[in-house]
């Protein structure tokens, strides 16, 4: 199956992302989302002086903040093909069935997935490290490669 993905995009004239963009992306993203939670949440933490107390004010609103991520990784993916990070560091999402853009329902696949690796101590993201596509396993559920923009 590998071989049969890397002859479509050599085919296609297409490269995947290198995992150090990956990773850059990953971060961007991830300090965009804490920015983005903090203004949302900012009432409930104000007030908080300690990080003991930051994190008992935030404790109920966790799945607030999951609701966040999905929507965010959803939204982005369906309409521009990337995240924000994955804009910036100018690599792509597509659809290996159709070297096309993600679809709703691929997108929500991919966000859904993907927080659920994240819940699993990232272990879809090590996988992502470890295999020769880089591919993680909101890559694998979703049917989506990321490739240079």
């Amino acid at each position: 199956m590998d071989e049969e993905i890397v002859e479509l995009l050599d085919r296609e004239q297409l490269a995947l992302a290198s995992k150090q963009k990956r990773i850059s992306a990953f971060v961007i993203d991830e300090i965009l989302l804490s920015f983005i939670t903090m203004m949302v949440l900012w009432d409930k933490i104000s007030g908080a002086s300690t990080y003991e107390e930051i994190l008992n004010a935030l404790q109920p609103y966790i799945v607030y903040t999951l609701l966040i991520k999905l929507v965010y990784h959803t939204f982005f993916v369906m309409q521009y093909d990337a995240s924000p990070g994955k804009i910036i560091m100018k690599i792509r999402i597509i659809e290996l069935n159709s070297f096309s853009s993600p679809s709703f329902f691929c997108a929500f696949n991919r966000a859904s997935v993907r927080i659920v690796s994240e819940l699993l101590f990232y272990g879809g993201f090590v996988w992502g490290l470890l295999d020769p596509l880089a591919r993680t396993w909101h890559d694998k559920t979703a049917r989506t490669l990321v490739i240079d923009a």
